[in-house]
């Protein structure tokens, strides 16, 4: 019998939850830990749809990236995630910043995509492991860069034009511009990450460094599919599924 506790020891395993930025939320959040797993459920975000999915697929136990409980809550009620989880017999387990700094993690994932080499990872305030991973790339300009980076993503991006060659490209997914001056301190031409402000993108320009945003969504959902091989690898048998999940972020014009 494959139970809650195992799926999330071997989770601890591969990305260990006390590599979590202080700040952070992970393991396993609601449910049983003794609990038999029948199905499990993959995810980047634990939503009403993600969820109806769930309960749709028979699964049992999800697993997403981002916690399903962030800050402290002092009530449980009709309508909150958490609730609806107990309420429907699910489990659930988060590996988020554990997950982003794991080999073969969200960062190794997003590296490999965008077909960098060499690839190593930035030590950067706030995290126990390097989060960041810069390699070499094939020469770009700015603006062609940009382009390869939403073909490989299949994604709409925004990007500033650091006025230079790129041969080197720092990336971090989901919200990493935090990083920013580690990632220019390494010597990275480029740097990819999900969220960019309007002021941030002002600050990368008067750096000189060329920087894309390509999404939170689809900087780190990829990564889900990669930790359910993982599981799979582990638990051959076991069944698994990656639910279903829109991008919250819709473009207009």
């Amino acid at each position: 019998m494959i139970t809650v506790r195992m799926i999330s020891d071997f989770i601890d395993e591969i990305a260990p939850y006390e590599t979590k930025c202080e700040w952070d939320n992970c393991g396993l959040l609601t449910g049983d830990s003794d609990c038999e797993v029948k199905k499990i459920g993959l995810a980047l975000d634990l939503t009403s749809e993600t969820l109806e999915n769930a309960k749709h697929d028979g699964v049992n136990l999800i697993i997403t990236h981002h916690p399903i409980i962030f800050k402290a809550q002092k009530s449980f009620i009709k309508g909150n995630m958490a609730y609806e989880l107990a309420k429907s017999g699910i489990n659930a387990i988060s590996a988020h910043t554990c997950f982003d700094c794991a080999s073969g993690g969200v960062n190794d994932v997003l590296s490999k995509i965008l077909l960098l080499t060499d690839c190593y990872g930035i030590e950067t305030a706030d995290c126990a492991l390097p989060m960041v991973r810069i390699g070499k790339t094939k020469e770009y300009e700015p603006e062609e860069f940009a382009n390869f980076v939403a073909e490989r993503l299949k994604a709409t991006v925004r990007f500033v034009d650091g006025g230079k060659k790129i041969l080197s490209v720092a990336v971090c997914a989901g919200a990493g511009m935090c990083f920013l001056d580690e990632v220019i301190a390494a010597g990275a031409d480029a740097y990819v990450t999900g969220d960019i402000s309007h002021h941030e993108m002002i600050d990368a320009k008067e750096k000189g460094i060329t920087v894309v945003a390509g999404g939170h969504f689809e900087t780190e959902n990829p990564a889900m599919a990669e930790l359910e091989k993982m599981i799979n690898k582990r638990f051959p048998g076991l069944e698994t599924t990656l639910l279903n999940q829109s991008a919250p972020v819709r473009f207009i014009g």
